[in-house]
């Protein structure tokens, strides 16, 4: 098992490595945390760069591996849903509109919640950096005050942070900021009305849910309250338990 830059935070060894069998190559820039079920058969610390060239030069090429076979299963799912005229938007549409609309060079700060799983998986990073997602700690609420500071960083460049509705709701305030500092990003919530996720860990492992609800404001009315130019769908938060999240967008201009 080649583990590259590996954080046990995402994905405990212990789950992946119950027998405690597993030769485990760790590559990183600092040394590896280690555990009952993360024992190293090798540590390189280093340049992971430099590390990953010098083993593609060593390596043997499979044409037709499984890395190229899910990539290419991956491009398929987005590209069946580009056109989707359903509404809800479904999530592969947004993916696609914003892959379109987007350059290569443009960033992407993606919030945490179920979209996070979403962009992850299909959103196509032409360009290093410019898909930044929160994992680990998965710090929700990231993606408006990262845009901001991304657009600070790189003016030149276009920013967009996408967001659920509960992880937009936490830093919403931050609209603020950037209108004060001039800022031009533009914001994409995706709202259902719920913690998504915490709900799909109760229902699995509780049986139910609690606490996960929430209503929502206007966000239309809300950006424009701040100055920013805003708009969005009228769609039912729920329109049906099988419906895919409903778009709304707040965008500076």
């Amino acid at each position: 098992m080649l583990c590259i830059g590996y954080d046990m935070v995402e994905y405990a060894p212990a789950r992946w490595n119950p027998g405690r069998n597993k030769r485990i190559v760790n590559i990183d820039s600092a040394p590896a945390e280690v555990d009952a079920h993360y024992m190293l058969a090798a540590g390189i610390v280093g340049d992971i760069g430099d590390a990953l060239s010098r083993i593609s030069d060593r390596a043997k090429t499979k044409p037709d591996g499984a890395g190229k076979r899910l990539h290419s299963s991956l491009v398929q799912a987005v590209q069946q849903s580009a056109d989707d005229p359903a509404f809800p938007l479904k999530p592969q549409r947004v993916i696609a509109d914003l892959r379109r609309a987007m350059a290569d060079e443009d960033v992407l700060v993606c919030d945490v919640g179920a979209h996070k799983l979403w962009v992850a998986r299909l959103f196509q990073a032409e360009r290093p950096n410019t898909c930044i997602i929160s994992n680990g700690f998965a710090a929700m609420g990231i993606a408006l005050p990262g845009a901001v500071a991304a657009k600070l960083a790189l003016p030149e460049r276009r920013v967009v942070a996408v967001s659920g509705d509960g992880g937009f709701l936490m830093n919403s305030q931050e609209l603020e900021t950037a209108v004060r500092l001039g800022v031009a990003i533009t914001v994409l919530v995706l709202r259902d009305g719920k913690y998504g996720v915490i709900q799909h860990h109760m229902d699995t492992r509780l049986g139910r849910h609690f606490g996960v609800d929430f209503g929502n404001p206007d966000f239309v009315a809300y950006a424009e309250s701040f100055g920013m130019r805003a708009i969005g769908s009228n769609a039912p938060t729920n329109c049906c338990p099988r419906c895919n999240p409903a778009s709304k967008a707040a965008r500076r201009h």
